[in-house]
């Protein structure tokens, strides 16, 4: 998918890369592509999970145990078509997997970010948040969003709203947070759909971009020259900048949506 385009490119720049995956056979199984691909020795696995707040901690602690240094940290995980779950830790799936996680691990790995600078966070969100409601209950399942794909589309938005408070909060720090949309792009993020979502999905994968194609955006907020600097902003499919839906740029929602998540995932302990 777009995550093993976005790794196999910043190993061909030579970068030491991390791939955090959830399965460690697949996992591996793209770290040894990628080093054979690339001939860059320093490609490594790492187990990650962001739909349990526990394996985000313990990655984090992993990360600032064993690395010197973090330039760049592409926020890649997404799921979509999963049925309604709340997990043992009393939150809802899809809504940790793509939001929550994200938002606790980035905050973990903050410091270093910092200590790094000049350093990029890289939100990767859709155009599909402009259908998104961004509401806190969502992510203990108090509320369930109605309607096809509505869980997914409410958590890019959330995306948004979090890169947006995320670069407020880091402005003049040298960390600069910016979020995506890969454009419709053919990977396997739609393997939970019902047999006839996905027929449909494969007569319009012709229609699609590829993997490496959709990941053309990502790779362009995580080392191009042109979005030095640049921060806050959404990027659309072709790498331009793109203004996001109304909700998106609401920044009281934004800090509202922040708080609610600092509680749910008990940063605001310390």
């Amino acid at each position: 998918g777009i995550g093993k385009c976005v790794a196999m490119d910043l190993a061909r720049r030579n970068a030491r890369t991390i791939l955090a995956c959830r399965s460690r056979e697949r996992g591996q199984a793209a770290v040894e592509e990628i080093r054979a691909a690339t001939g860059n020795p320093a490609v490594v696995l790492r187990l990650l999970d962001t739909g349990s707040l526990a394996s985000v901690r313990a990655f984090a602690r992993a990360v600032l145990q064993e690395e010197p240094r973090l330039d760049v940290l592409v926020n890649n995980a997404g799921v979509t078509g999963l049925p309604f779950t709340i997990t043992s830790e009393g939150l809802e799936q899809t809504f940790t997997t793509n939001y929550l996680g994200p938002f606790l691990l980035t905050n973990l790995l903050l410091d270093l970010l910092k200590a790094s600078a000049p350093s990029r966070v890289v939100n990767v969100s859709s155009f599909r948040h402009s259908v998104g409601t961004a509401d806190s209950r969502f992510l203990t399942g108090q509320q369930h969003p109605g309607g096809y794909d509505a869980a997914y589309s409410s958590t890019k938005l959330m995306n948004l709203l979090f890169t947006a408070e995320l670069a407020r909060r880091l402005h003049g720090t040298g960390v600069t947070a910016n979020a995506l949309s890969p454009g419709v792009v053919s990977t396997s993020i739609m393997r939970h759909f019902s047999w006839a979502v996905r027929v449909l999905f494969l007569l319009l994968r012709p229609f699609m971009k590829s993997a490496e194609q959709g990941a053309a955006s990502t790779i362009f907020c995580a080392v191009s020259e042109e979005a030095e600097g640049i921060s806050g902003k959404y990027f659309d499919s072709s790498c331009r900048l793109a203004l996001p839906s109304v909700p998106a740029c609401d920044a009281a929602l934004a800090r509202k949506l922040w708080e609610a998540s600092e509680q749910l995932t008990g940063l605001t302990e310390g």
